[in-house]
């Protein structure tokens, strides 16, 4: 796996031309800080409270996205959890349009992931950017999933999405993703599933437009950690802060 981060980073160092500035380089980007409240959580503490640091951009061959958690339980000790998912846009380095159908580009996908504790496990595949309707935007990404604690290797399905919405003379965001995972080893499939609604609050509390969001993140979660039969669900309170 790490062949296919390495191949990026050459791809990367290739086509950008030295004298680029990294205005031109990246097209868009967009940073948030998220407060997460919620309970009866499986598998540890019921009651948590969650710090996540998100970052996306688009660059001038592809696209990253990446996270980090800081989770802080009642009783026990803080945990962390981040995933870095760099992905190379195969019509952009080819010059070359792919899109068919809803689909408007093919790219090489990849995530890294790793928790406080464990080691670490790679993605890689294809991903897929879609065309949907009124959405701001929809990826698809097919996955081989290496675990570096499992001898075995899986696959693993993720659907992103963001799709603004007006109710009530106010602005909504409905936004979220859905992991879809094959057994691994003694480990069973799993799926995990996390839609937010968020109410853009930004001109309530007079603050810059498309800046602050409060609403409720949903987390389900069959087969948990790939433990047969747990199963969480959990409804939590999200403030976000977008920089």
């Amino acid at each position: 796996m790490k062949f296919f981060y390495i191949l990026i980073i050459l791809t990367v160092i290739i086509l950008a031309p030295s004298s680029l500035k990294a205005e031109d380089f990246i097209e868009w980007q967009t940073t948030n800080i998220q407060l997460l409240r919620g309970h009866d959580y499986q598998l540890g503490d019921k009651y948590r409270t969650i710090t996540t640091l998100e970052h996306a951009n688009k660059w001038r061959y592809g696209d990253f996205y990446g996270f980090i958690d800081l989770t802080l339980p009642e009783t026990d000790k803080s945990t962390y959890y981040t995933e870095l998912s760099p992905r190379l846009s195969l019509s952009r380095v080819l010059n070359k349009d792919l899109s068919f159908g809803p689909v408007k580009d093919i790219l090489i996908a990849t995530t890294f992931e790793k928790a406080k504790n464990f080691g670490p496990q790679y993605l890689y595949g294809l991903g897929f950017d879609l065309d949907i309707p009124t959405f701001t935007f929809a990826t698809l990404n097919f996955y081989i999933h290496e675990n570096t604690q499992k001898p075995d290797t899986t696959w693993q399905t993720t659907f992103a999405w963001k799709k603004p919405l007006n109710l009530f003379e106010e602005n909504f965001v409905i936004e979220g993703f859905a992991d879809f995972q094959g057994r691994e080893g003694a480990s069973q499939a799993n799926q995990l599933i996390v839609p937010r609604f968020l109410w853009n609050a930004s001109d309530t509390f007079n603050i810059k437009e498309n800046k602050l969001f409060i609403g409720i993140e949903y987390q389900y979660w069959h087969n948990k950690f790939g433990v047969d039969g747990v199963t969480e669900s959990v409804p939590q309170l999200q403030m976000k802060l977008v920089f």
